[in-house]
């Protein structure tokens, strides 16, 4: 009975599975009565109720009080169950041959249920309705139960199909971040250029040049030569990374080009495009102090553009001053009037009649563009090929064209004489038509046939 019972305990679990059980009842050889189920298929679908299967709860009933006696009488007889002998430390023999069949049918009964539930809970018939038993991978190990009975030895089950089971994954976001540090800062940051560093803290003599690093490039005819400048002291909404650039090449020059970092300026595409009221010449012009500065084409004129107005604020004539190709540097390009900017303020540099084309420097208020006062140096100007200032000292560059060029003559304004050097200064592409000095940033900018490069120097100590 205890065999009918367990087959007819698997027999409901795969008959709940399918769509349609059918219930078959029959004597076995050795005369036990035996239920057995047919499945119509392996669907799985939810089992709700037993009651689907005719006579199922009158039979369930019936074999459970049937059962209940049994037990009663093994209890009786001292066993707890299949292996209750054990426990008391000896085992009944007559009891051994119900307890073998007892585990194999339930071995049976595992086997069958794994194949139609491998990975379910399997429905069982419970005092208040269907219940629910653990599914095969969570009654691995789990110890043999008769029905009512005490916990008995394990019996393992069937070896489960590998099958993959999805964990939740975690996952690390890696990220990677860059900053974009402005070229002009780096230079700063290095041992020769750095402002702040004993070479160039204060003011002193230029004693060394570096080798160019070009900045951008351009491309078509009309920047072959032309100026490119940062303000060293600019007005907002302006920076000191606000980069602007003049093509110099034509008749009428107008267009002013705003970007707002020397990376925009080397990738070619400007924030803005001013367009001047009247036409500039030569490459002579620099922003200070938030105005373009620059001579007007075919004049001996100083203007200042000023930038956020977007208007000429100030024009101011340099008396005497040669224009339009009367005093230019070696390298022509009408340069005869040059503006500069250093730590002491704004200077423009020019030839006359009456200095016989040796260089005139003067020193010009930023806003009203008045001369507040005048050098005339011994330097000639058509033998130089640009200068600059720094520190109030006016600094030549001996040749536009010569790969090894020098810086070869200082005047200073301080002491009112002049001096010749041989500082090495490269031009590495052959014509050279602006240098300016930037006094914030402690270098020079160029434009070098085509290429805007700025060079590293080095000042003594003061």
């Amino acid at each position: 009975m205890l065999g009918a019972w367990l087959l007819l305990w698997g027999g409901l679990a795969l008959g709940c599975r399918g769509e349609t059980a059918f219930l078959r009842r029959a004597h076995d050889s050795t005369g036990h009565c035996t239920y057995s189920f047919t499945v119509a298929s392996p669907a799985e679908v939810t089992c709700s109720d037993a009651g689907g299967v005719p006579e199922m709860r009158a039979e369930l009933a019936a074999l459970a009080a049937r059962l209940s006696r049994l037990e009663s009488r093994e209890r009786g007889a001292g066993g707890s169950g299949p292996r209750g002998g054990e426990a008391g430390g000896t085992r009944d023999p007559q009891q051994a041959a119900p307890a073998a069949r007892l585990e194999a049918a339930y071995s049976e009964l595992l086997r069958a249920k794994g194949h139609w539930a491998p990975d379910q809970g399997v429905g069982i018939p419970g005092s208040n309705g269907l219940a629910w038993s653990p599914p095969r991978a969570a009654r691995a190990g789990m110890a043999v139960r008769g029905a009512g009975s005490a916990l008995a030895h394990p019996v393992p089950g069937p070896a489960a199909a590998p099958r993959w089971d999805p964990q939740p994954l975690a996952y690390q976001e890696l990220q990677s971040e860059r900053t974009e540090v402005p070229a002009s800062r780096l230079l700063e940051e290095t041992m020769l250029g750095r402002p702040g560093s004993e070479d160039s803290a204060g003011c002193g003599e230029l004693v060394w040049v570096g080798e160019p690093l070009v900045f951008g490039r351009a491309e078509s005819i009309t920047g072959k030569y032309g100026v490119w400048m940062k303000d060293p002291e600019p007005v907002p909404p302006f920076t000191r990374e606000t980069t602007w650039r003049v093509d110099a090449v034509g008749t009428e020059v107008r267009q002013l080009f705003q970007y707002e970092a020397a990376e925009q300026l080397a990738q070619g595409y400007p924030a803005k495009v001013h367009i001047l009221p009247r036409p500039l010449e030569s490459t002579g012009a620099v922003v200070y102090r938030g105005g373009l500065f620059f001579q007007p084409r075919r004049s001996r004129a100083v203007a200042r553009y000023d930038l956020r107005g977007e208007a000429v604020t100030a024009e101011r004539e340099i008396p005497g001053a040669g224009y339009h190709g009367q005093y230019p540097y070696s390298w022509g390009g009408y340069t005869d009037i040059d503006l500069a900017v250093d730590e002491t303020g704004l200077w423009v540099i020019y030839s006359t009649e009456k200095a016989r084309g040796a260089i005139v420097l003067s020193k010009l208020d930023p806003e009203t563009l008045e001369i507040r006062r005048t050098w005339e140096t011994n330097i000639r100007k058509r033998g130089v090929a640009n200068s600059f200032v720094i520190c109030g000292t006016l600094y030549t560059v001996s040749s536009y064209s010569a790969p090894n060029a020098t810086i070869n003559f200082a005047y200073d304004t301080a002491t009112g004489t002049s001096r010749a050097l041989s500082i090495p200064f490269e031009n590495r592409f052959r014509y050279l038509s602006m240098v300016d000095y930037n006094p914030a940033e402690r270098q020079l900018f160029a434009w070098d046939s085509f290429n805007m490069v700025t060079y590293p120097i080095r000042l003594s100590r003061p």
